[in-house]
């Protein structure tokens, strides 16, 4: 399996760094955001190291792309959100904050005025916690 020794999502993927990991299997690794916009923002992430979407297999996409719908479904029952977005940058110029390839599962509010680029804050880990165990029991 391809991956990159100075990548913390790789690191998060061989065990070396801790993770609130929501959902696991032999392809894809979801987690929560422990840089939350609202509560459920999750990320999921190939478990092979490829920087973009551009370096991605169309194998590993779907493998992505199919525990998204799953952590979704799981997080819209969670947290009831007023709605959801997934989102995935590549790249400096659209704020890719680690280069590897994930989605982010984003809940929001009505009125939030999220903006699409949005400042990263360190959120509670217990709130966090408590959150994923909300969602584990809806996969």
């Amino acid at each position: 399996m391809k991956t990159d020794p100075d990548c913390i999502f790789c690191k998060i993927v061989a065990g070396q760094i801790p993770a609130f990991k929501l959902y696991e299997n032999e392809d894809a690794l979801a987690f929560m955001d422990i840089n939350p916009v609202h509560d459920g923002h999750c990320l999921v992430i190939s478990k092979v190291h490829h920087p973009t979407v551009f370096e991605i297999e169309p194998e590993a996409f779907a493998a992505v792309s199919r525990v998204v719908a799953k952590v979704a479904n799981a997080v819209n029952k969670a947290v009831s959100p007023d709605g959801l977005n997934l989102v995935q940058s590549n790249g400096p110029g659209a704020a890719q904050s680690v280069p590897h390839f994930h989605m982010h599962v984003l809940p929001r509010k009505l009125g939030d005025e999220l903006k699409v680029n949005w400042e990263l804050k360190p959120g509670d880990r217990d709130r966090i916690a408590a959150i994923a165990e909300r969602i584990r029991a809806h996969l």
